[in-house]
């Protein structure tokens, strides 16, 4: 544990490595499925629930972040933020694509009725749109242009990205009446939300 709390910038280096070879392979998964007729009987539900799936568990992870530095004292989890926020970013953007491709045609009109009538696309959509300025913001260019400050208060938009994301997946299950996976993610994102709230709290105190 003591020697993980202190790493090279070449021990860094291939870390992000690693961590970018995971992070492409479901999208990877997902391509030799679809060449090889693996995505079962509903090819779109496939791809939406898969896409959907990993942009949860990437938010999520991204999120932890921040806990799990405290409380390891791994301080260069922190660098490996940006990459996983970004990959959450690329699989909800395909999560989008698929949902506007398949289900509209990419017809915008069709599309916005759809997002406006069905709540659980709303609150997904709202995710979706929040999530733009963050990955746009992500490089050290864009930190600079803002100032530090300023970039921070944007990025704080996950506590609302995250949350909103969850509740998207749990109407969407709600619908088939399977919670389980659901409550398990809000369990989760309610912890990792609480802990910041009691570490701020005694940080006033």
């Amino acid at each position: 544990m003591m020697g993980l709390k202190s790493l090279s910038t070449n021990q860094i280096r291939w870390l992000k490595i690693g961590l970018f070879a995971l992070g492409l392979l479901p999208f990877v998964r997902l391509v030799v499925a679809v060449f090889t007729d693996q995505l079962g009987a509903n090819p779109v539900e496939f791809i939406t629930r898969n896409t959907g799936d990993w942009t949860l568990y990437l938010l999520c992870l991204t999120l932890a972040m921040t806990p799990l530095r405290r409380l390891t004292g791994w301080n260069w989890l922190i660098k490996l933020r940006r990459m996983v926020g970004l990959f959450a970013f690329f699989y909800v953007t395909l999560h989008f694509i698929t949902f506007l491709w398949f289900d509209h045609a990419f017809d915008l009109v069709a599309m916005f009725k759809d997002v406006v009538k069905r709540p659980f696309i709303t609150v997904g959509f709202a995710a979706f749109i929040l999530l733009v300025p963050l990955a746009l913001t992500s490089t050290n260019a864009m930190v600079k242009r803002l100032g530090g400050k300023r970039w921070q208060w944007l990025h704080r938009l996950i506590y609302v990205i995250v949350p909103l994301g969850v509740l998207h997946f749990w109407w969407m299950k709600a619908a088939k009446n399977n919670l389980f996976q659901p409550l398990l993610f809000a369990l989760l994102v309610a912890v990792l939300l609480g802990m910041r709230i009691v570490w701020r709290r005694r940080a006033i105190m």
